[in-house]
């Protein structure tokens, strides 16, 4: 098994971070948050050479779920996670893209399989821990593996932000919760992907995010 690799592809107009990640010498992986532009999504995979597993989503939101169902048709593979308390907002996407003017190009969706905290699921072959971390969206889960020091974060946490929570279904103290509790105790050398943005490491932020001071 080789090294755990990570491609970023900042789609459609919220600029979220799509993200393949696959393993290096068997070119096996997954894409997290598939969020819309299919087609630059296909032609990284392409780029990358990668045989796509599965879909993984971090958390239910329009920019982050919105193309899943239409790449798992494209990829014939199983859409994973969220949390099932999501649920309302995949099966809403259609009514959330309204509001922006997109529906044309959302579906709502329906996962294959729900996760939940404690799962543990494999990306190329690399096992990655299954965190639910609610606050930011109901059934926000994050994926975290520990061999390579390495987590996607979703929208929990941002270098220098945390996720917004002026959001339906989301909740100011359960995401400072789940941060204190579930990513700060995470080593100061683990290194993460966001949803948006650059990523960071957990000292780093630890440090010098001022949403964590007090924590």
């Amino acid at each position: 098994m080789g090294q755990l690799s990570a491609a970023i592809i900042p789609v459609t107009a919220f600029q979220q971070n799509c993200t393949l990640l696959f393993d290096s010498e068997s070119k096996k992986g997954a894409v997290i948050d598939p969020g819309g532009d299919i087609d630059r999504i296909e032609a990284a995979i392409k780029e990358a050479d990668v045989e796509i597993e599965a879909i993984y989503l971090t958390h239910g939101h329009i920019d982050h779920a919105a193309g899943a169902e239409d790449l798992k048709a494209k990829l014939n593979v199983k859409i994973i996670g969220s949390h099932k308390a999501d649920e309302p907002l995949l099966q809403g996407l259609e009514d959330q893209a309204k509001m922006f003017g997109l529906e044309d190009d959302v579906k709502n969706v329906t996962p294959d399989q729900w996760l939940d905290d404690g799962d543990k699921v494999t990306i190329g072959g690399h096992e990655f821990d299954v965190f639910f971390r609610p606050g930011h969206a109901p059934g926000h889960v994050v994926y975290y593996n520990a061999a390579h020091k390495f987590a996607h974060l979703g929208d929990v946490l941002f270098q220098g932000s945390v996720g917004r929570t002026d959001l339906p279904g989301s909740n100011h103290q359960a995401l400072m919760d789940s941060i204190k509790n579930k990513i700060l105790t995470l080593p100061d050398d683990v290194s993460f992907i966001c949803g948006h943005g650059a990523g960071s490491t957990i000292g780093a932020e630890r440090r010098s995010n001022p949403f964590l001071k007090g924590l």
